[in-house]
């Protein structure tokens, strides 16, 4: 199953604003958390519209997403309305039927979601919006909780929630697709760390670097001895030759002191 997982907005467009937060930082939260969790299930491959906080054009997302052949489009939002409003809602396309594949799957996953979310449910909707109207195959657009509004915003600015939400897509998508679990005992992840910054603005640096040089990457916070620091990974794997090929990669870009990390999950 070729998943395309879209966090919406990046770099110049920040999306929605409240409570001191911008859309496109929890989008990206969530996303990420949605591809670590899909990391522990057999024959799923993510291709994320971006892993750092860059400017991808709607034209540039819905385009990859075709050319790449993939077999759903998720794309993660959150929602803003003067404040007054709250809770979940997702969309297909205005176009389909409620009977068509798309809307099955957003049955399943608008139930997954809701039962672990926390937000008042506003239900299953469709819309025009360019993502699901330009994607080829099967998208979904969803709209986590109202940035602006007090009750939602405590919510999202908690990362144990964020996490939260990211599982309740992939129960969804785990019924939908019928995805297996791994075997207990192969459940291991080889992770190239390539850089460890204090400065979030230098991590997003070597970040940016990767991308312009064809690898994916992104940064993720971690406390080491009560400090925050900031670590760029280029890549997550199952499989160790693959790590060590994307490690000789990272080396060859330039990043000499890169490292593979192997953790089980």
């Amino acid at each position: 199953m070729k998943l395309y997982l879209d966090p919406g907005h990046g770099g110049s467009d920040p999306g929605a604003h409240g409570n001191g937060m911008n859309e496109k930082d929890i989008t990206l939260d969530i996303a990420l958390n949605i591809q670590t969790i899909l990391t522990n299930y057999e024959n799923v491959q993510v291709k994320m519209s971006r892993t750092t906080d860059q400017t991808v054009s709607l034209t540039e997302r819905t385009n990859q997403a075709n050319s790449w052949g993939a077999d759903y489009f998720l794309s993660i939002h959150c929602n803003s309305f003067n404040g007054s409003a709250q809770g979940y809602e997702d969309y297909i396309h205005s176009s389909l039927s409620d009977s068509s594949q798309t809307a099955k799957y957003q049955d399943t996953l608008h139930k997954a979601i809701v039962d672990l979310n926390q937000l008042n449910d506003r239900g299953q909707k469709k819309a025009n919006f360019h993502v699901l109207r330009e994607s080829s195959m099967p998208a979904l657009l969803t709209e986590n909780g109202f940035i602006d509004n007090e009750h939602d915003g405590a919510l999202l600015k908690k990362p144990a929630w964020r996490k939260q939400v990211a599982q309740g897509h992939v129960n969804g998508l785990v019924k939908a697709f019928n995805l297996k679990r791994k075997q207990e005992g192969a459940a291991i992840i080889y992770r190239i760390i390539a850089g460890s910054f204090k400065s979030r603005e230098n991590a997003n640096d070597r970040a940016d670097f990767f991308q312009t040089n064809g690898i994916e990457s992104f940064v993720g916070a971690i406390t080491i001895s009560g400090e925050q620091w900031y670590r760029v990974q280029a890549g997550a794997f199952s499989d160790q030759e693959n790590a060590e090929k994307r490690l000789n990669e990272v080396i060859k870009a330039g990043v000499k002191d890169a490292f593979i990390v192997k953790e089980k999950r």
